[in-house]
């Protein structure tokens, strides 16, 4: 099991039907912030990690007190490793429906090294299929009793997407990646990246869920994002 913690050590929500079941420290060092969504009838996963920590999400989805084969979505943020390496895992165990943006389809069906920058982690990645592909500026998705606003955000990436929810008089946003990192050889662009910030700073959210920076609260999920853009120039 990685690191020392217990896996099932109670791990507070986030917010309300909202936990943290991956990432470094909780699942594998490689793998991103791994979020898990109560939607009443169904269980949605944003992301999935890099692949070798599936064993220790799936134990932080029983300790939330949830079953594994109630995860019925994956979302797909963007085609990286450390977010699509576990999606095989996930559909061979118990064939939930995998979301991603159409732009970044290619990365998730196929071995793209160049797109998903597998080599850097040393993982062999299974491709998957991606059952529902979104491919507008704000698709909405009904998964459950919620409804996940599939927010285009291109920049880190040119398929990355954003998903945000309404529960109660909380906005939630899973913004994965707001930080970049940034290569012309996944087919990054800056000023999209900016432009997609200003978009997620528009949604005032009350929760960032990031990928690797893990969790933001009240105003200082604005200023967390506005660091990130004063921290690259516009070209």
């Amino acid at each position: 099991m990685f690191g020392s913690r217990n896996a099932c050590d109670q791990n507070p929500p986030i917010c309300d039907r909202v936990y943290a079941v991956g990432g470094s420290g909780i699942s594998s060092g490689d793998d991103c912030c791994v979020y898990l969504v109560d939607a009443k009838t169904e269980l949605v996963l944003i992301d999935s990690g890099a692949g070798r920590g599936t064993d220790n999400i799936l134990r932080h989805v029983k300790c939330a007190g949830y079953e594994p084969h109630m995860i019925s979505y994956v979302i797909a943020t963007h085609c990286h490793i450390d977010h699509i390496g576990g999606l095989h895992s996930l559909v061979q165990l118990y064939g939930p429906k995998v979301i991603a943006h159409q732009l970044d389809r290619l990365g998730i069906e196929e071995v793209r090294d160049d797109l998903t920058a597998a080599r850097m982690y040393g993982v062999d990645y299974q491709p998957t299929r991606v059952d529902i592909a979104v491919s507008g500026e704000e698709d909405v998705l009904k998964l459950g009793d919620l409804e996940f606003h599939m927010l285009h955000t291109p920049g880190h990436t040119p398929g990355s997407i954003s998903p945000y929810i309404d529960i109660g008089d909380q906005r939630v946003l899973f913004g994965q990646d707001v930080h970049g990192p940034f290569s012309s050889a996944w087919g990054s662009d800056i000023r999209e990246w900016r432009r997609s910030i200003e978009k997620l700073i528009g949604l005032d959210a009350d929760v960032l869920c990031e990928g690797h920076a893990g969790v933001f609260r009240g105003e200082r999920v604005r200023k967390y994002m506005e660091a990130c853009l004063k921290r690259y120039k516009s070209d």
